[in-house]
């Protein structure tokens, strides 16, 4: 790149900063595909990649291109206006706009932002050869951002996108950054594929870039940081801001607009006159020829009207197919796929309509689609005009929410609403009781007289710790045949609980539930005038799991009883569902 020339552009851009901002003084769609990333996300700042100095990608276009004439003052720049910006490149900004007020109506997008970002940035690729189908014929790719006069950024995308695998260089017509491309690249072509090469998609990834944090962009403020966090320049804010304001003053005609955008203007059709019969000249007399009668004219036809052409059919509606009730368990797929069917006004199904299908007003904590978590989806509809979403997934935890899908022509939009319910998944039943702490592995044991405290069991399913088991504690005994069965609280003479309220014995209570980490604890066990021997406490949770405990009860030192208990009648410690 020649100094004189990069000298000669910046120049220019100055002094259309300047003169687009004066004009400015003097003066007051179709949805296509789904965003990449939520515009709620964190918001770009002015020190983000994207809004380091990247040169001017207009340095490789055409001189006529690249340096354009300065704008009158109120007026419009010398090659726009009625051919300024391509069919394509109006196509693409108005296509962003509509789908980022679907997905995010509190931003307030201009597409008259998006067209004046792409002005700056490489006059719409009007220089590069740009085809209907919003690719370029020659790659847009800005300088190499190798710290030499631009900000240093190594590469970040293998080359992927600018064909550099030693630095990054802003690429296409709105000049993204590889790294910030990964995080908001669209998909505005409806091609399934997120190329910043392409105008549509970059347009539909600016727009949501711009739209980040939450932004709305009719507040002067926020859209000043937007735009600074695109290009950290006031230069640039200005020129931006002054384009702007000139397209939406009026400076917004199409040049060349795309086949069946427009009615195709019709020649009329001029009447072929009838050759006439010429007349024989007279032969002069000595007598006065009589007046010759003149020969009658035919009347030409008048042209016949040219039938009129119908007006277009137009989407005239959608109607759910399927999923109108969605339900689900919470962090599952929906089985059921939403499908709506999207119907023109002559009845027939409109083939390749985009569709927005959006999740709204969700409580689940989260229900999207794909592994990627959208919160919205666009797709088209297939040759039966039938739009389908699959990959719906249930948020986190049991709720509603409302999935819209919309169709959009180029002025009207149509809503249908899809209801969705989430389950929570049922709480895990504990299948194994055990008791946790130091000597866990060996019977209880406590001196008569003293309270046991600080036993602890937990409750677990699959090795995993289960809250909110619920469990009694009950003194056991065997039966004749053998069988453990609660004590008789009126002649029971073994450790006790003592009650809450009027601190009578007890020898069942119910134990608080367990907590996070699957843990309960017992409350005091006590053993005042309670002989020396081997007893046993069982646990029983609602499910019927059970934990026996052993609990040897030992006599006082010179207390003069036996210090040795009796012989224990079952193994230390048994946990089973019964």
């Amino acid at each position: 790149m020649k100094p004189l020339h990069r000298h000669l552009v910046n120049t220019s851009r100055k002094v259309l900063c300047t003169a687009a901002l004066a004009a400015s003084l003097t003066t007051a769609a179709v949805v296509t595909n789904p965003p990449t990333a939520d515009a709620g996300e964190s918001e770009p700042t002015p020190d983000s990649p994207q809004a380091t100095d990247r040169g001017d990608a207009r340095l490789d276009l055409p001189q006529d291109v690249a340096d354009p004439a300065v704008p009158p003052a109120g007026g419009v720049v010398a090659g726009e206006g009625a051919s300024g910006i391509p069919a394509t490149a109006l196509d693409a900004y108005k296509r962003a706009e509509t789908a980022v007020a679907a997905a995010l109506p509190n931003c307030k997008l201009p597409w008259q932002l998006l067209a004046g970002i792409g002005r700056v940035e490489s006059v719409h690729a009007s220089g590069y050869g740009l085809k209907a189908d919003g690719y370029t014929e020659k790659p847009i790719r800005g300088p190499q951002l190798n710290g030499q006069g631009f900000a240093e950024i190594k590469d970040t995308d293998k080359g992927e996108w600018d064909g550099d695998t030693a630095y990054d260089r802003a690429v296409g017509p709105m000049q993204f950054i590889p790294s910030t491309w990964a995080t908001w690249g669209a998909d505005g072509s409806g091609d399934s594929k997120r190329d910043p090469n392409n105008i549509y998609d970059a347009a539909l990834g600016a727009g949501l870039y711009l739209c980040a944090g939450d932004r709305n962009l009719s507040d002067q403020a926020q859209l000043d940081r937007a735009i600074l966090s695109y290009n950290n320049s006031r230069e640039y804010v200005n020129t931006v801001l002054g384009y702007m304001r000139q397209y939406q003053s009026g400076a917004t005609e199409v040049a060349n607009p795309p086949v069946g955008t427009y009615p195709t203007p019709t020649t009329p059709v001029l009447p072929t006159p009838r050759p006439t019969t010429p007349t024989k000249p007279s032969t002069p007399t000595t007598t006065p020829a009589k007046p010759s009668t003149p020969t009658p004219q035919p009347t030409p036809e008048k042209p016949k009207p040219e039938p009129e052409k119908p007006a277009p059919a137009q989407l005239a509606k959608l109607e759910v197919v399927d999923g109108a009730a969605l339900k689900a368990e919470a962090g599952t797929e929906f089985t059921a796929v939403p499908r709506v069917k999207a119907l023109l006004s002559d009845g027939k199904p409109a083939v390749g309509q985009h569709v927005l299908f959006a999740v709204e007003e969700d409580t689940t904590g989260g229900t999207r689609f794909g592994t990627e978590g959208r919160s919205h989806l666009v797709v088209r509809t297939d040759a039966q005009g039938i739009a389908a979403a699959p990959g719906l997934k249930a948020g986190p935890k049991g709720g509603t929410f409302t999935l819209r899908a919309s169709g959009y022509d180029t002025t009207r939009q149509f809503t249908v609403n899809l209801t969705g319910t989430v389950t929570a998944k049922p709480a895990p039943v504990a299948d194994l009781l055990v008791r946790t702490g130091a000597g866990a592995d060996k019977p209880l044991e406590v001196v008569a007289g003293t309270p046991l405290t600080g036993v602890k069991v937990k409750a677990a399913a699959a090795g995993q710790p289960v809250a909110g088991t619920r469990a009694t504690a009950a003194l056991v005994e065997k039966d004749a045949a053998g069988a453990w069965v609660p004590v008789d609280p009126a002649k029971a003479k073994g450790p006790y609980f003592k009650g809450a309220e009027d601190g009578a014995k007890l020898f069942r209570v119910e134990l608080d539930p367990s907590g996070a980490d699957g843990v309960i604890a017992l409350p005091e066990l006590l053993t005042a005038d309670v002989a020396p021997g081997t007893y046993h406490l069982r646990l029983t949770t609602k499910e019927n799991v059970v934990l026996l405990l052993e609990l040897k009860v030992t006599a006082k030192a010179g207390s003069g009883e036996s210090p040795e208990p009796k012989a224990p009648e079952t193994p230390a410690v048994t946990s089973a569902r019964r």
